[in-house]
């Protein structure tokens, strides 16, 4: 399905050069218009004030993160769509080992951000799939989706500390040469740090062609760190399993 471009008012409300070129990636509906990124609006405004106030203070010299844009007149979206800061970059299939340590980075830098309450009141079939799998939705509810009684018996219970991450790591880091990892369009979730390995291992097995034996070479959950105070929850097989 073809989108199409942003219309030129909302490029000169951003401060964007005109005219803006279609990037890969992004299911096909990134722009670019010069130094910025535009995208259709798929967050609340709720969302994208907290995300632009994250990206201004969080810092780390093995990442890079994209600033949100503001118009004219201050607003993190015009007509419909909202724009962040181009990152020279591009997307290396088969790179997963460093995708995983740029997200590892990241998440250490924002280790301590407490959970931004807008995510309980996410209704996307992201979220609502990741509850599932996750233990907080009833699975029943969902048991004539394809998949998702075999994915469901596959969980085992996890102690795991949880914290806020990146959930869509695997084509959103960017590799340029000289230049750190950039990690672009934050997906945020409230879980253990290392399910975002967890979920670039499954898009790499299920996208990219990947041998099962990243997942044992990468994802083998160290017992040090868990927390004692947080019971048990199950661990989804996949994070694909519910959406």
């Amino acid at each position: 399905m073809d989108h199409p471009p942003p219309h030129r008012s909302v490029v000169d409300a951003f401060g964007g050069s005109w005219p803006p070129e279609l990037l890969g990636g992004g299911e096909g509906r990134s722009w670019r218009a010069g130094k910025i990124v535009l995208k259709p609006l798929d967050r609340s405004v709720e969302e994208l004030e907290w995300q632009a106030e994250l990206l201004a203070r969080v810092r780390g010299e093995a990442f890079r993160l994209p600033s949100s844009v503001r118009t004219a007149e201050g607003a993190l979206s015009a007509d419909g769509w909202y724009a962040t800061a181009f990152l020279t970059g591009r997307h290396e299939p088969g790179r997963w080992a460093d995708i995983i340590r740029a997200g590892e980075a990241f998440h250490a830098a924002i280790a301590t951000e407490p959970p931004p309450a807008l995510l309980d009141r996410r209704t996307d079939p992201w979220a609502i799939g990741d509850r599932v799998a996750w233990g907080e939705l009833p699975v029943t509810d969902f048991a004539d989706a394809k998949h998702v009684p075999r994915l469901a018996s596959a969980r085992r219970p996890l102690d795991a500390p949880e914290q806020l991450i990146h959930g869509d790591l695997t084509g959103n880091v960017l590799f340029a040469d000289g230049l750190p990892p950039a990690i672009i369009d934050l997906s945020p979730y409230w879980r253990p740090a290392p399910f975002a390995a967890a979920v670039v291992a499954a898009d790499a097995l299920v996208w990219e062609g990947a041998d099962v034996a990243l997942v044992d070479h990468r994802l083998d959950y160290p017992s040090r760190g868990r927390d004692p105070r947080r019971p048990g929850r199950p661990v989804p097989a996949s994070r694909r399993s519910c959406a």
